[in-house]
């Protein structure tokens, strides 16, 4: 453990870009040929603390049927709303770069930011990434939510490793901070 957390995108996409269709759905991802997790347990053990926003967190509880996925790691869920936390999930409505800037002078694991598409893009903006791994699938959907909004911001990255998981490839990037 260490006081030099990084926060980490860890996100599939399709060939153009998208995260999932217009209608929250990631059935393109599941029809991809994978090998094993596709990295997943290796990146998973590196965190010990995930970051999502509201839309997602209910996305992923109705997809586990309401079991929580990610029992032995801290879990913040950023919402506009006032809701009561849980045994897993502390529910936040404040300055995202103020929490997150505390949370990283705290000893631990790097950070895992899941989703969704507005939070990350608060995350760019606000220039709060220091990783970015990225997983392509070989997709192209047309539409949908885009992991990259248009917006007033830009990002330079340093690649640092290139992976394959039989038909994905997963591309490892360094934020570069200015």
């Amino acid at each position: 453990m260490s006081k030099n957390r990084k926060v980490v995108v860890f996100i599939a996409q399709t060939l153009d870009g998208y995260i999932a269709t217009k209608d929250d759905s990631l059935e393109w991802l599941f029809k991809v040929e994978g090998e094993g997790d596709n990295g997943y347990s290796e990146f998973y053990e590196t965190v010990d603390t995930i970051v999502m926003g509201k839309r997602t967190f209910d996305w992923i509880m109705e997809q586990e049927k309401g079991n929580f996925p990610y029992p032995n790691k801290e879990c913040f869920v950023f919402t506009r709303s006032q809701l009561e936390n849980t045994s897993h999930v502390t529910f936040l409505n404040e300055d995202i770069p103020a929490f997150i800037h505390s949370l990283k002078q705290k000893v631990g694991r790097d950070i895992w930011i899941v989703g969704g598409g507005d939070l990350l893009q608060t995350f760019f903006k606000e220039k709060l990434v220091d990783e970015m791994i990225v997983t392509i699938a070989p997709t192209i959907l047309g539409e949908g939510i885009p992991l990259f909004k248009e917006g007033n911001y830009q990002l330079d990255l340093h690649l640092k490793s290139v992976r394959t998981f039989n038909q994905f490839a997963e591309l490892h990037y360094d934020v570069k901070k200015a």
